[in-house]
Parts: structure tokens; sequence; C-alpha cells
């Protein structure tokens, strides 16, 4: 795995790329801002970028933006202080892959970013429920909404199937055994699912599919 640090802090990036090598992850490089963040995912191409928030120039969430627009296959974890609802949805809504406090400790903080490179959303329990618990609103507005305006009567059987799987948090491995497939057919379905309903990520799927009625949203979702 290939990592970019994004954080205006010396003395936490200096901590956390300590982490992640002594785990044997690849840090290629790290960045202050969201400026640098950008030019070094242009150059570095890195498989995962962590991003904080609260950064000169150009924070985390613009970063987030400006890179998924132009390298969609790069994932982005924001890896912040912040717990706040606001700055959770936004990351979401920016096509973040994850969003992780510095709280966790680092056995939590590994077991997560490993799940990302598996199509897992790098979210800890509790604020995957308040996502759910946010997209699920009626009252929530339409346009601020992932998927909004989509219709999953776009989508074929097979790949509805897939969906309510994948938000119910079964992994490609497991979809692929329970009907059938192979992992490869799965993730091609998948793809076709983001296109076809305008999401961009898995937990956007998630959002989408507590929202829809696809799946019950009364807990979080999980495999049985």
């Amino acid at each position: 795995m290939r990592v970019l640090l994004a954080d205006d802090h010396p003395l936490f990036l200096e901590g956390l790329r300590n982490v992640l090598a002594g785990r044997g992850v690849n840090v290629v490089g790290a960045a202050n801002d969201g400026i640098q963040a950008l030019e070094q995912t242009r150059a570095l191409r890195p498989d995962v970028v962590l991003m904080d928030i609260r950064m000169p120039r150009c924070n985390g969430l613009d970063a987030t933006r400006l890179i998924k627009s132009e390298m969609p296959d790069v994932k982005i974890i924001i890896l912040t202080m912040s717990e706040e609802d606001e700055d959770l949805f936004e990351a979401i809504k920016s096509g973040a892959s994850g969003y992780l406090p510095k709280s966790l400790t680092p056995e939590e903080f590994m077991e997560l970013l490993i799940g990302v490179l598996e199509g897992e959303p790098a979210i800890p329990r509790r604020l995957a429920a308040r996502i759910i618990n946010e997209f699920a609103q009626p009252e929530a507005r339409p346009r601020e909404q992932a998927g909004a305006g989509a219709d999953s009567r776009s989508l074929t059987r097979r790949q509805i199937e897939v969906l309510q799987m994948v938000a119910q948090g079964y992994t490609y491995k497991e979809i692929a055994a329970a009907l059938n497939i192979t992992e490869r057919t799965v993730e091609y379905h998948m793809g076709e699912i983001l296109n076809r309903l305008h999401l961009q990520n898995r937990a956007q799927v998630i959002a989408y599919a507590t929202r829809t009625g696809l799946i019950e949203h009364d807990g979080l979702p999980g495999p049985a």
C-alpha cells in the first residue's frame, strides 16, 4: 500500500509515518496543505491519501474534491480531530472513502485502513450510524443527498442484489461466494451501480440504500 500523508502538524506527521512504516506501509510522501496534497498526488500516485481537514491555503475537504475530480481512483481518508456532523457528511459527499478520528488506537486505525483497499469504508461504527441516520432523514434536502434523483430501477436485478449486500456490510469476496460469481464481476457491478446512481463510494451506497428502503436502518447494517 502506497500512502501519502497530508497534515500541517510536523510532530503528528512524524508519529503517523512511524506507525505506518512499523506495520509495513510505504509512506511515499507528506504534504503540509491541500495544494501540496494535490500536487504530490499527481506526482506520486499513491493508493491512499490520509488527509487532515484543517490546513492552510486549501483545506482537506476542498483538496479531496480536487483530487477526486482529477484522479477518481485514488482513495482519500479524512484523518482528523473533528467529529462534527457537518465535516463528516461533507467529507462523504466530497468523495472520501473514510473518516477516521485521530483518537483511534493504532490497531483500530490499521484495521480500518487496510479494509479500504478491499472496498470497505474506513468509518468507525459510531460514525457510520450517524451517516445512515442523516441520509435516511425524509426532511433532508434532495439536492444535498448523494444519489439525489437517481432511480434504482435503472439497475439490473443482479446489481440490486449486489447493492443490497454491499450496503449490509458484506465484502466483495463474501458477495461473490453467495451469488456464485467472481470478485471481478462483483467489482464490475459495483462500478455500474456507482455510475448509474451517481454515487462515488461505498459509504454513499449505504446511505442511498437506507434512504430508499432497500435495506432497513433500525441498526447498523452488517452480515448476518
